[in-house]
């Protein structure tokens, strides 16, 4: 409470002013003059004194004064407040001015009502504790304002390619996926094979690959074979004999011996068929008969037949089919590896068929020496058996390849049948969105999708806030504003303002919260909730001030 004003001095119509140091303020003052006395003075030192503004004291201070404005008002407390050097030592915040500057700023300009005036009147009608529902209310708005930059700035940092046809919000929550990358393959994959539907179901599965294998237990068999019927000593007896012939005696003498039981069958069966002599005292002719027998004549053509299967098998077109074959499967696994996952086929058939050839060549080599000789017992040499091992290294090795070829035709069948039944643009756009996870999950774009969902939540969390304080703030307005109408009222009408305020509401702008009310003029309501212009500029010229103990008037 203002008990005295003690100085006075350089502001206004007060030179300096003492003579208030023996006029003691009480509850209700009334402060009488006619215009030009210095009650508007008045009215801005408590004004300044209230919020501590020395701009109400400043601008009237006096013209020619050499000194500064100076004011002492004793209140309660202590020390004195006192006004000099352009500022306050202490202020009085429980101090409300209501004079014409108060409805200039707070109800209307003479000219309009403006959105000021109606947030002004607003934070008039809330009072304390309204104000710092209102400032909440106002600072969480700023606090949603701050984020909706902050989101648009960060929205800006995220490259608009990486999210392909989604919206931010889309591409920001996008889950990430361990198998990205495989997921992307399979997609482009499929999408190739929709768009190539016909080269897909017009190309081939692969065919068997093989490459034949040696019969090595049969083949040493058949060269280990002899006749075991033979009497040893006719075999030797008969060997011997051969062995004076030289190369091919054992063939010739083979041939000879068919001719015998033919001349024999004449009128001197026992005949030779070669020098007409008798056979019957001949040495070695049973021994003939008994060495080249049906059981010889059987090993023979065994032998030949297992040489003629080697040369069937392994040799003529066999190696340049298996070169043709595998030709046509590198060429069907270029096409295939596009749409699904293929075995690589990386095949030295140069090697192969070299060691292929190497291998028939030792074989057949120990075969033919087995048809030269049918009786002798023949063992494949070690260089043989090492060839026929390096190709069945090589023909194993194959065939895994096989395997893993035909395991593939099974993926094959599954392309074509999806190929048949693709939809390209459906692909094209589940392709586009893996993409855009696999680039939402990088680290760089990671990071700035966080930010942007951190400030978003934000974001969230403030406007949850903003609707929380929005409802404590309307809920107090409901029960302060129905009264304040008529206490307005009230003071215009001892003023005689010539006009009072009607239907005094409150309601939420994107500015803030603000009044809406009508001003009468002669009985004429004027609208002011869009702020439109008044029809006169009503005249305010009387001083309010109220403290917690005295009104000046």
């Amino acid at each position: 409470m203002i008990n005295r004003l003690r100085l006075l001095r350089n502001i206004g119509l007060f030179d300096s002013v003492t003579d208030g140091t023996y006029i003691p303020l009480a509850r209700l003052t009334l402060v009488y003059a006619e215009n030009g006395r210095g009650k508007t003075t008045l009215a801005a030192i408590l004004r300044s004194l209230a919020t501590g503004d020395p701009i109400p004291i400043a601008e009237r201070r006096r013209l020619a004064a050499q000194d500064p404005p100076h004011v002492v008002l004793d209140c309660d407390g202590a020390p004195p407040a006192m006004f000099q050097n352009n500022e306050w030592n202490r202020t009085l915040s429980d101090i409300v001015v209501f004079d014409d500057v108060f409805v200039d700023e707070n109800v209307c300009s003479g000219l309009g009502v403006l959105s000021e005036h109606r947030q002004n009147l607003h934070e008039l009608i809330l009072g304390t504790q309204g104000v710092a529902l209102n400032q909440r209310l106002q600072g969480l708005v700023e606090r949603i304002e701050a984020h909706i930059a902050s989101l648009r700035d960060k929205a800006a940092a995220i490259p608009a390619g990486e999210r392909g046809t989604l919206s931010l919000d889309e591409f920001s929550a996008l889950p990430a996926r361990a198998d990205i990358d495989d997921a992307i393959r399979d997609a482009e994959r499929r999408l190739a094979a929709a768009r190539e539907q016909d080269p897909v179901r017009n190309t081939p599965l692969f065919d068997p690959l093989s490459l034949p294998a040696f019969d090595v237990y049969t083949i040493g068999r058949i060269l280990q074979e002899d006749l075991p019927s033979l009497d040893a000593a006719a075999a030797a007896r008969v060997q011997a004999h051969m062995a004076g012939l030289g190369p091919g005696g054992e063939t010739w003498i083979n041939e000879g011996i068919r001719r015998v039981p033919q001349a024999a069958s004449g009128a001197r069966p026992s005949t030779c068929p070669f020098c007409v002599q008798d056979l019957a005292r001949s040495s070695v002719i049973n021994h003939y008969r008994a060495y080249f027998s049906a059981a010889y004549a059987d090993l023979r053509r065994r032998v030949s037949e297992a040489l003629g299967e080697v040369y069937r098998t392994h040799g003529g077109e066999a190696p340049a089919a298996f070169e043709r074959t595998v030709r046509v499967a590198v060429e069907r696994r270029q096409f295939w590896s596009r749409f699904c996952d293929v075995p690589d086929l990386a095949v030295d058939t140069a090697a192969i068929v070299g060691e292929w050839r190497t291998a028939r060549e030792a074989v057949a080599a120990a075969l033919t020496a087995k048809q030269a000789a049918p009786l002798e017992r023949i063992t494949l040499a070690q260089e043989a058996r090492a060839a026929v091992t390096a190709y069945e290294a090589r023909r194993q090795t194959f065939g895994r390849l096989n395997d893993a070829l035909q395991e593939a035709n099974g993926a094959i069948r599954l392309v074509k049948e999806q190929a048949a039944a693709g939809n390209a643009a459906a692909i094209a756009n589940d392709l586009s969105r893996l993409r855009a996870v696999k680039g939402r999950h990088t680290p760089t774009i990671g990071a700035l999708c966080d930010e942007y969902l951190a400030e978003k939540a934000a974001k969230a969390q403030t406007e949850q806030q903003r609707d929380a304080a929005r409802a404590a703030l309307d809920q107090y307005r409901t029960n302060v504003f129905p009264g304040y109408q008529t206490a307005v009222n009230l003071y215009l009408q001892r003023f005689n303002a010539g006009f009072w305020l009607d239907s005094v509401t409150s309601a939420n702008t994107r500015g803030g919260p603000t009044c809406t009310y009508n001003v009468v003029i002669n009985n004429t309501p004027v609208a002011v909730a869009g702020g439109t212009p008044l029809a006169g500029q009503p005249s305010f010229r009387n001083t309010l001030s109220s403290g917690d103990r005295n009104t000046l008037l």
